[in-house]
């Protein structure tokens, strides 16, 4: 694989992440409308403070999420740069994209137990 080759993969593979962000970000979105609406019929004070972690949470994968974005976003202008020169990703550039791709793997992991836990929880 030539370096600009191997830059052009690992840029396509930012945007396809760029795009499940946005998709969590909405669906991460839609949660926290659904459990404000499961509050307002609550008055269960042990299912308002359980409500009341998942809020927490789904906060707290809100600025994950605009974290691996912005660390996306910097390194599709490593990338870019090297297309642009018809190099190859230097070793940064390369370790960047395997972190990414670890945080991608964990963040699809995590948001899947989260959405099942909150589903099954306010679905009793």
């Amino acid at each position: 694989m030539t370096g600009s080759t191997k830059a052009a993969q690992f840029l396509h593979e930012n945007v396809s992440w760029k795009l499940l962000l946005d998709f969590f970000i909405r669906e991460n979105s839609f949660l926290k409308t659904r459990l404000s609406e499961v509050v307002d019929r609550e008055t269960d004070n042990l299912f308002i403070a359980t409500a009341e972690q998942f809020q927490n949470n789904f906060i707290l994968k809100d600025e994950y999420i605009l974290d691996i974005a912005n660390d996306i976003k910097g390194q599709e202008l490593n990338l870019q740069l090297a297309i642009t020169k018809k190099t190859i990703p230097d070793y940064a550039t390369c370790k960047l994209q395997e972190k990414l791709r670890n945080e991608m793997s964990n963040l699809e992991k995590e948001f899947s137990i989260l959405k099942n836990q909150f589903n099954t929880y306010c679905g009793q």
